[in-house]
């Protein structure tokens, strides 16, 4: 072990009203009683330059085990990462790619769900499955999905005898492929819920629950989307990883970006010592985040469809995280921000904070032609097939030209997950793995649901094992 930490981790949240929380209560609880999210009161520090080249999960437990404070022993959290991730296939679990000079692919889609959010929710779910066991209690799940993270979260907890799982995904905004992952499982206890609205509908009904403290108190309410702390600690793994493969040299990633998980999980490595150089957040045409760098206004706008659907996103939960650390930890800050969000659709960064945020972020948006483009081209020149949301990171790569280095783009899901944007843009359709041709004729099962939290709330009570 070569990490220094606090032995006794602790958590707080955001908006300051939940205060030196054990990690076993933020992985269950997901999202703070005062609306926040939960953050470690200190980051630990990694020498990254001491990470054997191990197996994934062994790196993973090392990078992990800090985060988990004394809820599981260093040697079982290896069992348990090993047993996490055993249906990936192939043995690198995170391939690195090389595409150009200097410039990599980091393939993250070789779970059983063929997309990112597979590292995440498998861990989460051996994490939560030992916690419940321990209690011998049971725990609703609800989570909000653009795409990958319903088929993931169900995927992963479908066997759970301990778990509830509800997932809300929006009406004709996710590929077929997609909803047909979520509704054609044959796990107990798993309900796919189709809402009449945007992933930001989706997103707003999960916080609505949980601040039905009578509601959250009834069903036990635990959230598995990337305001789950969990779900952060388990993607800063590959950043680890990725930059071992590349012999330690300069590095910087350009990150597919909705709810700013997965490239905060980048920014967590770096704040434990992984010298990163930069942090590009690429955005669709959904580009709040590329706006409020631009401008220092976060302000939101009407969602957009896209080629990228799990990217069609306005409100960026996670980006609440990072800017807690710009305005210091000042939690009264980030309400009154969060508050004015609320009432008025915006709010602006003051300076220091946004600096703060540009010291280590860069931001674009991609827009659907130069999407196809960059799928197009890069399969020309190398044979290689994007999917839609990597290819919005690849192209958002070509933006750092100035940057020294190696600059890795995070793959994030398999092309054939979204066989028509890619059949749109380079006129073949990329081959279906084994695993999803399994689904592709199996009847479906999911509800549909108007936004109406009594409904919803009703729909859940009943059902509920």
């Amino acid at each position: 072990m070569n990490t220094i930490y606090l032995l006794t981790m602790k958590y707080i949240s955001t908006r300051g009203k939940s205060q030196n929380l054990q990690f076993e209560d933020v992985l269950l609880t997901g999202l703070a009683p005062d609306g926040g999210l939960y953050v470690p009161k200190e980051w630990p520090i990694l020498n990254h330059s001491k990470l054997k080249n191990d197996k994934y999960h062994k790196i993973a437990a090392e990078i992990l085990y800090p985060f988990l404070d004394s809820f599981v022993s260093y040697d079982d959290l290896i069992k348990l990462t090993e047993n996490a991730y055993r249906s990936f296939d192939v043995e690198e679990m995170a391939p690195l790619v090389k595409l150009e000079e200097n410039r990599y692919i980091l393939e993250l889609f070789h779970g059983p769900t063929l997309a990112f959010k597979d590292f995440a929710m498998l861990l989460l779910s051996e994490l939560f499955d030992l916690s419940l066991k321990k209690r011998n209690e049971k725990i609703t799940i609800i989570g909000a999905t653009s795409g990958d993270t319903g088929s993931a979260a169900i995927e992963a907890f479908k066997n759970s005898q301990n778990v509830n799982v509800f997932i809300f995904f929006p009406k004709g905004r996710v590929s077929e492929v997609q909803r047909k992952q979520m509704t054609t499982t044959d796990g107990q206890g798993v309900f796919p819920i189709e809402i009449d609205g945007t992933f930001d509908d989706c997103q707003n009904i999960v916080k609505d629950l949980f601040k039905d403290k009578n509601f959250n108190n009834e069903v036990k309410l635990g959230a598995i989307n990337s305001i789950n702390w969990g779900r952060i600690a388990a993607q800063i793994v590959y950043y680890f990883t990725s930059f071992k493969l590349l012999n330690n040299g300069p590095v910087s990633y350009s990150v597919p970006t909705g709810n700013f998980g997965d490239i905060l999980a980048g920014w967590v490595a770096k704040k434990m010592g992984l010298p990163i150089k930069s942090l590009m957040i690429a955005t669709n045409e959904n580009d709040i985040l590329s706006r409020a760098l631009k401008t220092g206004i976060y302000s939101i706008d009407k969602t957009k469809a896209t080629i990228s659907p799990s990217m069609d996103i306005q409100i960026s939960s996670n980006f609440e995280r990072l800017l807690f650390e710009a305005y210091k930890r000042n939690a009264s800050n980030i309400e009154e921000l969060m508050n004015t969000l609320k009432e008025t659709k915006e709010f602006k960064i003051e300076k220091n904070a946004l600096n703060f945020i540009k010291n280590d972020f860069l931001a674009t948006s991609i827009s659907e032609k130069e999407t196809k483009e960059c799928i197009a081209d890069v399969y020309k020149k190398t044979g290689y097939i994007l999917d839609p949301h990597s290819a919005v990171g690849y192209a958002a790569s070509k933006l750092m030209d100035d940057i020294s280095g190696s600059i890795v783009t995070l793959g994030t899901a398999h092309p054939s997950k979204f066989p028509i944007a890619v059949e749109d843009s380079i006129n073949i359709r990329p081959d279906i793995p084994e695993r999803l041709k399994k689904i592709m004729n199996k009847s479906e099962n999911f509800s549909k649901m108007e936004i109406d939290l009594k409904k919803i709330k009703n729909f859940i009570s009943k059902n509920i094992k």
